[in-house]
């Protein structure tokens, strides 16, 4: 029993288990705000034109009563949330990008020892003087 709680720990507290836990809270509180964005911001501007906002707005099928005004702010949610973590993404790729050095590109020529010409890198002959290439 003591092997497993010595592997559970060493697993907890890996860099990366770590680093997950403060995304999914960061994540959580991201949620909070673009929720809050949604629904005090973007629902009452969308009230002005239809009453009672999409919230509200409910279709009923026989006994069974569908809320799309709320699935349709789900889906402006996830909409919001996923362009702002493309743009974070994109600007951190970026950013790494900027920061690695370029690697130099492997030569595709070389000269010949006889007659100084330029040749391909894997030319075993020399084209110009046709002498033998080591």
């Amino acid at each position: 029993m003591k092997k497993f709680f010595a592997e559970f720990k060493e697993f907890a507290l890996k860099g990366n288990v770590m680093d997950m836990a403060v995304g999914v809270v960061i994540g959580a509180a991201f949620k909070a705000i673009i929720d809050a964005l949604t629904e005090f911001i973007i629902n009452p501007i969308i009230g002005c034109f239809i009453q009672g906002g999409l919230e509200g707005w409910t279709v009923t099928i026989g006994k069974a009563e569908l809320g799309l005004g709320a699935f349709i702010m789900a889906i402006i949610n996830f909409i919001i949330i996923a362009f702002v973590l493309f743009c974070v993404v994109k600007s951190m790729n970026k950013l790494r990008n900027i920061r690695k050095k370029p690697e130099e590109a492997a030569p595709l020529t070389k000269k010949c020892p006889l007659c100084q010409s330029e040749i391909d890198i894997k030319a075993i002959k020399c084209p110009h003087c046709t002498g033998d290439i080591q």
